[in-house]
């Protein structure tokens, strides 16, 4: 048991969330569970109201470890560690999280194995990922590897200090840089699949036009999140007719070609350093497979020279004028 005295008038889960640098949300969970006391007594109330010098006592539940089903026998490049965070370059075809209907090994799995793993105030041994991404899409990725990092990197990603930036070849070009604000849910008719829906959580993108080449055959195109629901980007290309090179499921279609993957890359990362504050911005390099693509029609030159981190995210400093689709 650990026990300290509360150093002002506040409600319960917020001294508590205070004290464990960890988000309310986890701290609400213990109160719950009745493992929080204040002067002898279990308070299961989050917002109790504290006085000066009352003493808080706690117990931590006993871990519960992620049970592994399978080996992940794939290698992931990590692009930068240190003590609070992992930031990683996700392969294509590798499942994020575990699920009934995965039948392989996940990054989850890949994170235990590695260690990567941290314990929540709930009792449940988590992988630390901050934000997902689809099997079919490569790229960046931020894990967390401390309840402190991942409350701090998470509470980022929900105000949208967190800035991601996607590179993708679609079928055809933008008519002109735009902003799609539409709402996500799940497609009625197809499970598999999202869709825009009026009644959908809100969701929020910038598209901007890259390079195109002369015939029009692949087109660079990138893409900036400002929400982070499933599948977004792909279902907002789909809502204004342009899909991603190998991303059947939302409508491309190919008649020539077998495109071996979905051409969506998490490109770019930026955030704040969760201990030192300090702006940090990482790239997971594009995959060969682009530029296998790409080189039949455009040089690999002009490709590197125009998705250098500084110029794309000048294209997104000032979207406000753009085309708006809602």
């Amino acid at each position: 048991m650990t026990e300290f005295i509360s150093s002002q008038t506040l409600r319960l889960d917020q001294e508590l969330a205070a004290k464990l640098q960890v988000s309310r949300n986890q701290v609400v969970s213990l109160i719950k569970n009745g493992s929080v006391s204040v002067n002898g007594k279990i308070v299961t109330k989050a917002g109790f109201n504290l006085n000066l010098g009352d003493k808080i006592s706690f117990i931590l539940p006993q871990t519960t470890q992620i049970q592994s089903e399978f080996k992940a026998e794939f290698d992931v490049e990590i692009l930068y560690e240190d003590s609070d965070i992992l930031v990683i370059n996700k392969p294509i075809g590798v499942t994020v999280h575990p699920a009934p209907s995965v039948k392989e090994a996940t990054l989850v799995e890949w994170l235990k194995q590695k260690g990567y793993t941290l314990s929540s105030l709930g009792g449940t041994e988590r992988a630390g990922i901050v934000h997902r991404l689809d099997k079919g899409t490569s790229g960046v990725m931020v894990v967390a590897k401390n309840n402190q990092a991942h409350t701090a990197l998470s509470q980022q990603l929900s105000s949208k200090d967190m800035g991601r930036i996607y590179l993708a070849l679609c079928d055809l070009p933008l008519k002109e840089n735009c902003v799609i604000d539409r709402p996500i849910s799940r497609h009625p008719q197809n499970r598999l699949k999202n869709a825009v829906v009026s009644s959908g959580k809100p969701a929020k993108s910038a598209f901007a036009n890259i390079i195109s080449s002369q015939n029009r055959r692949v087109n660079l195109i990138s893409a900036k999140l400002f929400t982070g629901r499933t599948h977004q980007i792909r279902v907002h290309l789909a809502s204004i007719n342009r899909h991603i090179l190998g991303d059947d499921l939302y409508g491309f279609k190919s008649n020539s070609d077998r495109i071996s993957r979905i051409f969506l890359h998490a490109y770019i990362l930026r955030l704040i350093h969760p201990k030192s504050n300090q702006i940090m911005e990482f790239k997971a390099p594009l995959p060969n497979e682009f530029y296998e693509l790409i080189g039949k029609e455009v040089n690999k030159e002009i490709v590197d020279e125009s998705t250098t981190p500084s110029i794309l995210c000048d294209i997104f400093r000032d979207s406000s004028y753009w085309m708006y689709y809602n």
